[in-house]
């Protein structure tokens, strides 16, 4: 169903982050149960419009790298991708461990860099291990950029996005992240220039935020356990139990919309409820797609009095 002027996506993907997950009656800052809040993301998923066919979480599974932790987060996201008919990316973050992360998830005890390439419906999905063994900073060692030099010297046929935890961006608003931010990103900007890569997406801040790395996307997606809070009076670093987001990415082909081009749209989906002032139940875009563009424009897009009653009598009658 196509009510404005781009088609639906070819390829929709669900990006997680930072689950923490912990065993036993663990929390954390002894306050935070982490299950939750992935629970009520894995559900917010139901809403997408059109499903995913990935699901990439960029890292940070486990707290304290633990297996049953591990093996808990398989337990919750395995099914609902199943559902989906979607592939699971995992990512390795800077609270993970390699070795128990490689066992949980592919079956192979091992202390080398996690680094993978998925291929999802002829996108390229590339999971690049950027932690530091006994360390929380990140960085990309030589073999590892080889590699991603060599991987991407072929391009996918609708592309390649980057997953990675540690986010190669500025940090204007947390100056306590930078000590643990990712080290060396020039050498990195160096191996994507002129790359398919058409997004890059990264966790480990807890907060969302955007920007541009090497010309590519740059999307951050907060976190599902708890967040951190920018911009508070007084507060070097502040903590929350709250504000918790996921995000969807929507990737367009080339042209859609006869732009040129081929959009990626990154959008935030706050996890916490909130009341609702307005709707309409999903039954009234099948209702707006009979009708003429001209008609829609006429009910949804004029303004003035009369136009305005009119919309708020078509609200009530479709509570």
């Amino acid at each position: 169903m196509q009510l404005g002027q781009y088609p639906a996506p070819r390829h929709t993907i669900a990006h997680l982050s930072d689950t923490h997950l912990l065993t036993g009656d663990q929390r954390q800052f002894g306050e935070v149960d982490p299950e939750p809040g992935l629970i009520q993301a894995l559900d917010r998923l139901g809403g997408l419009p059109t499903p995913p066919q990935a699901i990439v979480l960029t890292g940070d599974l486990a707290d304290l790298g633990e297996p049953a932790a591990y093996a808990r987060l398989k337990e919750l996201v395995e099914p609902v991708a199943a559902g989906f008919g979607a592939q699971i990316v995992w990512v390795m973050g800077n609270h993970d461990e390699r070795a128990a992360y490689s066992a949980a998830f592919f079956g192979e005890t091992s202390e080398a860099p996690q680094d993978r390439v998925y291929d999802v419906d002829g996108l390229r999905v590339i999971s690049l291990d950027t932690s530091v063994p006994g360390w929380h900073h990140g960085e990309v060692d030589d073999d590892q950029l080889n590699w991603l030099s060599e991987e991407l010297d072929t391009p996918a046929e609708h592309g390649t996005v980057l997953a990675m935890h540690h986010p190669p961006v500025p940090m204007p608003l947390d100056d306590a992240a930078v000590t643990i931010e990712l080290d060396d990103q020039e050498r990195l900007a160096d191996v994507l220039a002129g790359s398919d890569v058409r997004a890059i997406l990264a966790g480990h801040l807890h907060y969302s935020t955007h920007t541009t790395f090497a010309g590519i996307p740059v999307s951050v997606a907060s976190a599902s356990c708890y967040t951190l809070a920018p911009a508070t009076p007084g507060r070097f670093y502040s903590a929350v139990d709250g504000h918790e987001a996921i995000n969807a990415v929507h990737l367009y082909a080339e042209g859609a919309g006869g732009v040129p081009g081929a959009p990626v749209v990154h959008s935030i989906l706050p996890l916490g409820a909130a009341p609702e002032v307005a709707s309409y139940p999903v039954a009234v875009a099948e209702e707006l797609a009979a009708l003429s563009r001209e008609d829609r424009r006429e009910l949804l897009s004029r303004k003035g009095q009369r136009a305005r009653a009119e919309r708020q009598q078509f609200r009530a009658a479709h509570r």
